[in-house]
């Protein structure tokens, strides 16, 4: 289970060293569990502060939902800014925007300023809306740069069907400030650049317990320990009961994605931009162009986690054709799925657990730029340089519901699911009487 799977990324990733498990007894000043983006942050935020860092992973560097996403990354979180902004006030949504964007700066400069490669930034992502909402559109942009000083470009139905060739589609925002990329070499990259300035990574070392004694902590694997003054856990949708109340806290929700075959001259009878594409339903379709002529194409969520790669590729097809009919008989060369790990609040747990314990994780499948901005606030906090980790007060370790979690997570997005048909066919049902 924890290692690599056979999806785009690892198919074409840059490095393939393998680490070696931690066997004996290791001293640090900070213990990171969990080697995918938020780990790596985390660990490299810190060994640029000077701190030494072990970092322990269950598999491999990125194995998980770090290096097998939609590879976007964009302002915002996982959660909505008008519900960030209900909950807690326009100032700490404000403030927590930022440091969305200061999540996205820290992505596109690690690449430029370290050169790290096969993982160059396309710039561009549109949001697309599968029914007639312009003006909301336009008034969502207006809020955007009024009360976030963000700008985002409207397009009419007629520039949407210029870039995208389909009838699904109607207006769109487009943010030209995010970018998409190949997430899988960019951890990588981020590892190598680690440990070359003093941190050390060991892969397949599950962490079993931490004890925790006179301000000291020590974790635990199967051949091994840590003595370490901080515990940062960045665990994602893999982690399993030995995480406690964390575990207890988010639910690992699935999502999918393919990869098609070389299209050539035929992609560009659908998608005739290198913009990333989303549309606006709650478990929306994500894709971009690839290689030049291929989509990777990602949608979907259950709480089952599918992985039988023939079905994934039939199930994402259809919805391929849905979108774009003229691309039929198109054929799938990779399927795999991902684990996301979800809070009830759709926040990322950032922030104390305890007297040198640490929280980074469930970013909710919008981790490309949440988690590394998360990493470093929480070596900010390590370091005695911030405390920004409070902008998360207000987002707690809610209870998942238990066995009973998956279930109810899985009824909320079937009604959800329901909600955007409904608003699609009416939408349908008024431009029908309109014409």
């Amino acid at each position: 289970m924890f290692t690599y799977n056979n999806n785009y990324y690892t198919a074409t990733m840059r490095d393939t060293t393998e680490r070696q498990a931690l066997c004996g007894n290791a001293r640090a000043d900070v213990c990171v569990i969990g080697a995918g983006l938020a780990g790596l942050s985390t660990a490299w935020e810190l060994v640029s502060r000077g701190q030494s860092v072990v970092l322990l992973d269950a598999g491999r560097v990125a194995w998980g939902a770090s290096g097998r996403n939609g590879g976007f990354v964009l302002q915002g979180w996982s959660e909505g800014l008008a519900a960030i902004e209900r909950r807690c006030g326009k100032p700490t949504a404000a403030a927590l925007f930022k440091l969305s964007l200061e999540g996205v700066e820290i992505v596109r400069g690690m690449i430029a300023h370290h050169q790290l490669p096969g993982c160059t930034p396309t710039p561009g992502k549109l949001s697309v809306v599968r029914y007639e909402d312009g003006d909301n559109l336009q008034r969502v942009r207006d809020k955007m740069a009024a009360d976030f000083d963000f700008h985002l470009d409207y397009l009419d139905r007629q520039a949407v069907r210029e870039k995208l060739k389909t009838e699904r589609y109607f207006q769109a925002l487009r943010d030209n400030h995010g970018f998409h990329f190949h997430p899988l070499n960019y951890c990588l990259g981020l590892a190598r650049l680690m440990e070359q300035s003093g941190g050390k990574i060991h892969e397949r070392s599950p962490m079993t317990a931490v004890e925790s004694r006179n301000g000291r902590h020590r974790v635990i694997t199967d051949q091994g320990t840590v003595d370490c003054a901080h515990v940062v856990y960045c665990c994602g949708g893999y982690g399993g009961p030995e995480f406690g109340k964390l575990r207890r806290a988010f639910l690992p929700i699935a999502t999918y994605a393919v990869l098609t075959e070389h299209l050539g001259d035929r992609l560009a009878e659908a998608v005739c931009t290198s913009d990333a594409v989303g549309d606006n339903r709650r478990a929306s379709d994500y894709y971009r162009i690839v290689e030049g002529d291929r989509l990777l194409w990602g949608g979907r969520i259950t709480t089952r986690n599918l992985q039988d790669e023939k079905r994934l590729g039939q199930l994402l097809t259809q919805d391929i054709l849905d979108v774009y009919p003229q691309l039929r008989g198109i054929r799938i060369d990779k399927a795999w799925s991902g684990l996301m790990g979800y809070a009830r609040h759709k926040m990322p747990h950032i922030g104390p657990l305890g007297q040198g314990l640490w929280a980074c994780t469930s970013f909710g499948g919008h981790g490309m730029n949440t988690a590394p901005i998360g990493a470093r606030v929480i070596a900010e906090a390590i370091c005695g340089e911030t405390d920004r980790y409070r902008l998360f007060d207000a987002y707690g370790l809610e209870w998942n519901g238990g066995p009973l979690g998956p279930a109810a997570a899985q009824t909320v997005y079937a009604g959800l699911k329901m909600m955007d048909m409904f608003q699609e066919k009416r939408s349908q049902h008024r431009a029908t009487h309109k014409n």
